[in-house]
Order: structure tokens, then sequence, then C-alpha cells
């Protein structure tokens, strides 16, 4: 995606006062679940992503009837990468409506195990890129006194063993979404946080402990299975809609009742 102010999509789509969105990580499980409900709300979606490839193919596959999915290679840990992006859309289209910091992940050890690089590059992602990505839309919602900012916790920011980094991380971000949520509600920008709980993703689907993962799942949840993408996709959208105006600083588990 290039700087260049247009006023129609591809192939013709109008484009016109249609709201922008960022969904980082957006090339992911719970990243493509939500680039596809909120274009099918209505909106145009940046999905942003390290992996170009995975980003212009998911993008390909949910840009249809009309609706707009643009790729856009970004690191979320480089401020000049996020600036550029930011800088693009509001060259393109006039504004960002929305911002959902979903970028991150999780590399697990034990304290005397984690490396200093294995700490250091989940709270870069989770925790800085989040910040990053605010920073750079902020003015451009401030411009227009209109934003809503969803970031990605976890219920992992309550304390998981073998996640320090990622406990950490998220724990980060919903002080972080708190901090904003006083500082830009003034301006009309909502800043909330969802915290899902375990949601099958292809990740979790092929990973080693996977009947275990379901069996604590049933055992623990209140609703007895794992989450999907897109009861999490549901969530944000709501935080992204226009209903949502009235709540800021908050954060909404999608869990399945677990919260310990």
């Amino acid at each position: 995606m290039t700087a260049r102010a247009e006023t129609a999509g591809r192939e013709g789509i109008d484009v016109t006062d249609r709201p922008v969105a960022i969904v980082t990580g957006g090339a992911g499980g719970i990243g493509r679940a939500t680039c596809r409900r909120l274009s099918q709300d209505g909106m145009i979606v940046a999905l942003a992503d390290l992996d170009e490839a995975a980003a212009k193919s998911v993008a390909a596959e949910l840009s249809v009837d009309g609706r707009l999915v643009e790729p856009v290679a970004v690191d979320v840990t480089d401020s000049s990468s996020v600036q550029a992006m930011v800088d693009a859309l509001e060259a393109r289209f006039g504004r960002v409506d929305v911002l959902v910091n979903n970028a991150g992940f999780p590399r697990d050890a034990r304290l005397t195990e984690m490396t200093d690089e294995q700490f250091r590059s989940v709270v870069d992602v989770c925790l800085f890129g989040t910040f990053a990505c605010s920073r750079a839309v902020a003015p451009v919602m401030i411009r227009r006194s209109y934003g809503r900012i969803v970031n990605m916790a976890s219920r992992a920011y309550l304390g998981n063993p073998g996640q320090a980094n990622y406990s950490a991380a998220k724990s980060g971000v919903v002080g972080l979404t708190r901090a904003l949520a006083k500082e830009l509600g003034r301006h009309e920008i909502t800043v909330n946080a969802v915290a899902p709980g375990i949601i099958e993703t292809d990740a979790v689907r092929t990973h080693p402990k996977y009947d275990l993962l379901v069996s604590l799942a049933r055992k623990q949840n209140s609703v007895q299975r794992l989450g999907e993408p897109d009861d999490v996709a549901g969530a944000i959208a709501y935080l992204a809609s226009e209903e949502a105006s009235f709540i800021t600083g908050d954060v909404l588990h999608v869990s399945g009742g677990r919260f310990s």
C-alpha cells in the first residue's frame, strides 16, 4: 500500500465515509477473524502483519462481496514502520477510526530457563507494539474527535506459571489501556481491552498438549469448551462500534468464565 490519496478502493469499490480499521497481527487466527468481522460490519480494514505474504493471502481471501481488506506489512516494534503505515492510511482514506492491537505471541519457559531474548521479544511485540501503534494513531483520531482502540490482553495477565514474559506483557497492556482511556476520553476516543482464555486457533490445535488443553477448559471454564476466534472477534467488534461509546478503560474477558 502506498501513501496516496484516493476515493475509490480495489475494483472501483466506493470507500467514501466508510470507517477505517487497523488490525495488527491480522493474518493469524484471532486477527483473521477480527478482520473478517470488521469488514462484514462495513469497515475498510488494514490487515497489518509482519508476514507480508500471509497478509496478502488472507486479505485476498477476505476481500469479497464489496469488502475491502488491504494488506500492510508492518513491524510493530519499529516506530518508523508503524508511523509509515498510519501516514499512508490517513493519506489514502483521510481517517483511521479503529485500531485493534492484536499482534503478539507467547514464548513460554520456566523463570530459571527463560532467556533475555525470550522475555524481551514478547514484551516488545505485545506491550511496546501496543504503545507504538496507539501513539501513532492518536493524533489522527484526535483531529477527528473520534476513535476506538481495542487492545489484546489475555487471561494470562492474572499470572500463569511458565509465562513470566507473557503475563508481564499482558498485565502491562491492561495498565496501558486504562492510562490511555483516561488520557484520550476527552477526545471521544475509547480505549478498551479484551482478555481471551484458551482460543482454538491453528497454533492451539497443533499444540502437543492439545488434548490436555481441551480437558482443562472443560474442567475450569464455566462454558465447558475452548473459545473460537469468532468469539473474540465479536467482543472486539462490539468495543469498536458506536454502541460502545460510553465504555472505556475496561477489560472484557472472553474466557468462558475462567478468571483464575
